[in-house]
């Protein structure tokens, strides 16, 4: 065999598994979309877009992703920086800040509302501080901003592990004789985090941040076990399309509506943490 169809060989499975599982769903669901009534119109996206729902489910995707994807960033770089300095015990910490990852995120919302709901810890402990006398309904709509703060803080502590394990890796892949030449130089910690880890982890840092906020958009679980109907998102809008009103054209049009968004934060990600060409750890 010539050596230079190899590679098209050895990614032939990918691609072929690629094309059966992604690329033939996405056509089903594209053609979903834009059939409505007989013929190809975009009848769908209209319905769905002029919906009540929708602006307040778009608003509350976008606010959440931004209250949340931030804090996760510097939780994610503090405790990547904590660990990579670490002597002794690093590999313990890693895996104890990284067991939410094995932790779904039904699961997630789950033992959150174990803490906020009337029975749960946080109503114990302030009856037992003497702060009220019977349990709040805290995750009520006469409490929007604690039901947010809620999902915010199920979030935060179920996914920012997936960007410090990315941040872990890309700060391992940065020459130590960096930090050793500015330490001579007089360069102070805070300068060598700004001069030397932030440049250097620029392409961990497009590749974490683009994959968090794909999935900041596609929050869903969560949201259902804390804030059910009184913080609708665009998933849970597209579940209730599809499962609840039967209307699969019209949950189709909001997975493509959710995709656009995606590509459009991701291609803004992309372009402002581009890696200049030729540039090399």
């Amino acid at each position: 065999m010539n050596a230079r169809y190899l590679p098209y060989l050895l990614i032939l499975p990918v691609t072929l598994f690629l094309c059966l599982f992604f690329l033939y769903p996405f056509i089903l669901v594209a053609q979903q979309a834009f059939y409505a009534d007989g013929g190809w119109s975009l009848k769908n996206f209209q319905d769905v877009t002029s919906h009540w729902k929708f602006p307040i489910s778009f608003r509350n995707t976008m606010l959440l992703a931004a209250a949340v994807v931030p804090v996760q960033l510097a939780l994610a770089l503090l405790m990547a920086t904590m660990v990579t300095r670490m002597q002794k015990g690093r590999d313990l910490i890693l895996y104890v800040w990284t067991i939410p990852l094995g932790i779904s995120d039904l699961a997630a919302g789950i033992i959150w509302l174990a803490i906020f709901e009337q029975s749960g810890f946080l109503n114990s402990m302030m009856s037992g501080l003497g702060v009220v006398d019977r349990p709040v309904n805290f995750l009520s709509y006469q409490h929007p901003g604690i039901v947010f703060l809620a999902i915010a803080l199920a979030e935060i502590w179920r996914a920012t592990a997936i960007m410090l394990v990315i941040l872990v890796a890309g700060i391992g892949l940065i020459p130590k004789e960096y930090y050793e030449a500015a330490e001579v130089f007089g360069a102070s910690p805070w300068k060598r985090f700004t001069r030397i880890t932030l440049p250097l982890l620029r392409p961990s840092l497009q590749t974490a941040l683009v994959l968090r906020v794909i999935l900041a958009f596609e929050i869903f679980a969560v949201v259902a076990a804390l804030g059910g109907t009184l913080f609708p998102v665009l998933m849970g809008e597209t579940y209730a399309y599809q499962f609840d009103l039967l209307n699969g054209g019209a949950a189709a049009a909001m997975a493509l509506i959710i995709l656009a968004i995606s590509i459009a934060f991701t291609l803004i990600i992309m372009r402002a943490l581009r890696v200049p060409k030729g540039a090399t750890i």
